[in-house]
């Protein structure tokens, strides 16, 4: 068996990994660009039209990762991770992938449903996916809010269990997903 064939084994494909490091960068943009809109009524217009755009990037980039990642072969757990920790494991991926659909959709729809356009850069709108509705959009303005605290607490989850794994069990994990090719 090859060397780069073994490593391939041992760790998610170079996309996947690039997918997954975007990804953790845009998340982190987002959510700081969120708290920040929150501190700041000086800034906040500004940080709502950085705020948009990125988070339409985020739905396109996990849209491309999770169909690259459904064609794509994984590397098994480690061994030392028990059949529920695997069940939880996935189980929180999918948590994941979910709230980073969701969460821009329900963003596009509340803006729609207040009559915003959808900046993504200069005179380039996105069309509106539901119609003008002053309750709907206080209804999906609370839903994002929710939906933002928990993709934070539920990425938070994530990198926990990967310090857990990578310092305290000392069982791979990491190298998995690092973006360098592990040996």
């Amino acid at each position: 068996m090859s060397t780069s064939l073994a490593t391939e084994q041992r760790q998610f494909t170079a996309l996947m990994r690039v997918f997954h490091w975007l990804t953790a960068a845009l998340v982190l943009t987002i959510l700081g660009i969120g708290v920040a809109m929150l501190a700041s009524l000086a800034g906040y217009h500004r940080l709502v039209s950085i705020h948009r755009p990125l988070g339409i990037l985020i739905l396109i980039v996990v849209v491309i990762r999770f169909v690259n990642r459904h064609y794509s072969s994984l590397p098994p757990f480690p061994a030392s991770m028990s059949p529920r920790e695997r069940s939880i494991a996935s189980a929180f991926e999918l948590l994941l992938y979910a709230l980073l659909v969701v969460q821009p959709l329900v963003g596009w729809g509340m803006l729609s449903a207040a009559g915003y356009p959808v900046t993504l850069y200069g005179s380039l709108h996105l069309f509106p996916i539901l119609p003008h509705n002053v309750m709907l959009y206080a209804v999906l303005r609370m839903a994002h809010t929710v939906l933002a605290y928990l993709l934070f607490f539920t990425f938070l989850a994530h990198f926990g269990a990967v310090l857990f794994h990578t310092c305290v069990v000392r069982d791979g994990t990491f190298s998995r997903m690092a973006p360098w090719t592990s040996r």
